[in-house]
């Protein structure tokens, strides 16, 4: 059958992928697998669960959760009674609830778990559009997301027809949910998504890759996120099971005990895990330590445009056989495929995971772009380091006069609610998505991203700054967690670092150095000395106007939690300037 709906995934899957572990969780230690005829019988049963408590097309209902089964069964539910999807991240602040809980005019909300409740209850109950609370897990004061099952188990044979009868009529062109933007500046936008741009999306992707309906992919990132949202689809779409991991301190052992095929991740999340391995070689020693960063050095040569030669490949054949084995059973031994989005991922970092046998595939989007524009392959010929591939089936890029990328496709929005004034801000006359990010296209087909168009600045002698590049670099450095690069209208360039505390802490007890505190620590004239040392080599790579001249290190570690990430691990950059102005003034009053 033709897949054109997000909810036609449920028939695909009826019709070609019967099988006993489609979803699957882990809770308490365990997996509770869940079937396809389970996914399809219960997203009808929600159906009708919400025609029975009138819920209608056009209304819209909001889900603030970590990743479960259950989410996919109110998700499909939705869309084929063609009531809105509004997922919300677990994890942001009580302002930003408020707003995109009013903003949206949702009609009901499901929350996860009684934490989540009582932190967004005040907010809630503010709120008059809202009429109904549901959590997935039960608590005493809140309705359970059985009882909507329950009046779908009731009502089954009234609303059978009815609910066909609706689906027949929902187009791909509408729209099926509103994911707001994490709102790194200004109030959260919501972005309006069709069928079509999602579905045109993972049927795309679907292609590029290795896996198959035999295999498994484990699922850790927010669903409420575009990008893992649309994985989820399109593992659906092949047929693959998904396992959503209990938190991010089980990722490891959940891909080890199913013997995961693959999964999407974010790059600091694999910068952790080449740290750690890093940190594990430097800890060997005599002929052991010198084979493994033998083998970690020729695989930082790795090139997949067939430049390495017999040589090389003889040399990286030995290394697989005594190093590089070794990472891949550290992650189960079965991993054909990651995907790596969100942000930047560092090329060293994609050539020693190809070299070790584990492929990184980097990709490009936006929510606003459902969100693939471009993304590396399988395929050999269409992957390129330092790049994030050719662009996706049926998209459209032209780079802007000033070097912006604009995107044409079926991936782009329908435009953001409530605001056309922003819409036609972002999509101009002639039907172009402005992304916002500076690139080029290399060997004219594989897209290459430089920086954000607003984060470039520009110092007093007039030259420009692109502030992501010179941060990516410096989290290469295994003390460096975090970076904020600043100096817009001054002499020079300076920088903000939130420290690898982990790492610092280790190397500070290997030292002999003695602290009171984080705040003690990133005082002490060792550790001030050594961040200038891994500063000294970066710069040797940077142009003279681009150079750090001076820093401050900060006690906090930054994360979505505490303000200074979004949920998917970008820097809010206003909310760090205003938190650190001291030390900026601090930097730049000493010149």
């Amino acid at each position: 059958m033709e897949v054109t709906r997000t909810f036609d995934l449920l028939e695909q899957l009826n019709e070609k992928f019967r099988k006993d572990d489609i979803l699957s969780v882990k809770r308490n230690n365990s997996w509770e697998k869940f079937s396809s005829d389970d996914y399809i019988r219960t997203s009808h049963l929600f159906a009708y669960g919400l025609m029975a408590l009138g819920f209608v097309s056009g209304d819209k209902i909001a889900t603030i959760s970590n990743n479960r089964p259950e989410w996919n069964f109110a998700d499909m539910g939705m869309a084929m009674t063609g009531v809105i999807h509004i997922p919300i991240f677990p994890s942001i602040n009580e302002e930003d609830y408020r707003y995109i809980l009013d903003h949206s005019g949702v009609r009901a909300v499901i929350i996860s778990d009684r934490v989540l409740y009582l932190k967004l209850k005040s907010v809630i109950e503010k709120i008059k559009a809202i009429k109904d609370v549901y959590t997935f897990n039960g608590i005493p004061e809140v309705k359970h997301w059985k009882e909507i099952i329950s009046a779908g188990l009731q009502n089954e044979e009234k609303y059978h027809s009815e609910l066909e009868n609706i689906k027949a009529l929902i187009s791909p062109d509408d729209i099926f949910t509103m994911i707001y933007t994490s709102g790194t500046t200004g109030n959260p936008k919501g972005v309006m998504l069709s069928h079509r741009n999602i579905v045109s999306n993972f049927i795309a992707t679907s292609k590029l890759q290795p896996l198959d309906n035999r295999h498994k992919a484990v699922s850790f990132l927010p669903l409420s996120h575009i990008y893992e949202r649309m994985m989820n689809y399109h593992y659906q779409y092949k047929g693959i099971s998904i396992y959503y991991s209990e938190n991010l301190g089980t990722i490891v052992d959940d891909v080890k005990s199913i013997g995961a095929n693959g999964f999407t991740t974010v790059p600091r999340l694999l910068e952790k895990v080449f740290d750690k391995i890093m940190t594990r070689g430097k800890s060997l020693k005599g002929i052991k330590k010198f084979i493994f960063f033998r083998a970690v050095k020729l695989g930082l040569k790795y090139d997949t445009s067939n430049a390495n030669n017999w040589s090389y490949r003889l040399r990286l054949k030995i290394a697989n056989r005594l190093v590089f084995h070794k990472w891949r059973e550290a992650l189960g031994g079965n991993i054909k495929v990651i995907v790596s989005g969100g942000s930047a991922l560092q090329p060293r970092l994609e050539r020693i995971f190809w070299a070790a046998g584990m492929p990184i595939l980097e990709g490009y989007g936006l929510t606003e772009t459902s969100p693939v524009i471009a993304v590396n392959n399988y395929n050999l010929e269409n992957m390129r380091f330092g790049t994030v591939g050719p662009l996706l089936e049926g998209v459209t890029v032209k780079i802007d006069e000033d070097g912006e990328i604009l995107c044409k496709g079926p991936n782009v929005m329908r435009g953001y609610f409530n605001d056309p004034g922003y819409t036609s801000r972002v999509i101009d006359e002639e039907g172009w998505f402005h992304t916002g990010d500076i690139g080029m296209l290399v060997e004219g087909r594989f897209l290459k991203i430089t920086e954000r168009k607003k984060e470039i600045f520009k110092t007093t002698s007039g030259k420009y700054v692109a502030p992501q590049v010179i941060e990516n670099k410096l989290k290469e450095s295994l003390f460096i967690e975090q970076v904020m690069i600043t100096g817009e209208n001054e002499k020079f360039v300076s920088a903000i670092i939130s420290p690898n505390f982990n790492y610092l802490h280790n190397w500070c007890a290997e030292k002999g150095i003695l602290y009171r505190d984080n705040c003690d620590m990133v005082v002490k004239a060792p550790v001030l000395a050594q961040v200038q040392n891994e500063i000294n080599i970066f710069n040797r790579q940077l142009a003279l106007h681009e150079q750090i001249k001076r820093f401050r290190i900060v006690c906090e570690e930054w994360t979505p939690k505490s303000g200074e990430l979004s949920p998917t691990m970008k820097l809010k950059r206003n909310v760090i300037f205003q938190r650190y102005q001291y030390l900026v003034k601090d930097i730049y009053l000493r010149q």
